[in-house]
């Protein structure tokens, strides 16, 4: 199987990173409609973060980006586990400080690559 070419990856990548640098509100009426929940903002950040060493090598991300996506990955790891349930409703979207603090370095990300954090947020399929 072929993988997909690298601006359908940056692609992934950017819509990741634009649902996850979203004002909480935004992010709960994009998780409603699309029927999904908390952990989908993170687990889309999470497969396109897979390949931000290859976009870079390709030339697609700039490497200047990395330590803030390494810092995404460690605060989204970091809020893993049962014992941090609470951390994954969508009321913590406003109220929890990993959150903002993943949210804070998303738009830096996105304003580095785009110029403006503001995107328009991605429309998704989900398979059931």
């Amino acid at each position: 199987m072929e993988s997909p070419d690298p601006s359908f990856r940056r692609r992934l990548l950017v819509e990741a990173l634009t649902v996850l640098a979203a004002d909480a509100q935004t992010q709960v009426t994009w998780l409603v409609r699309h029927a999904v929940m908390t952990d989908e903002i993170a687990l889309d950040f999470d497969h396109s973060f897979r390949m931000a060493e290859t976009l870079v090598a390709e030339g697609q991300l700039a490497r200047g980006v990395l330590a803030d996506l390494q810092e995404i990955d460690v605060i989204l790891s970091g809020m893993s586990g049962g014992k941090n349930a609470d951390r994954w409703t969508r009321d913590a979207l406003s109220t929890d400080e990993g959150w903002a603090l993943a949210r804070r370095l998303a738009r830096r990300v996105l304003v580095a690559e785009l110029g403006n954090w503001q995107q328009p947020l991605p429309e998704i399929s989900v398979i059931r």
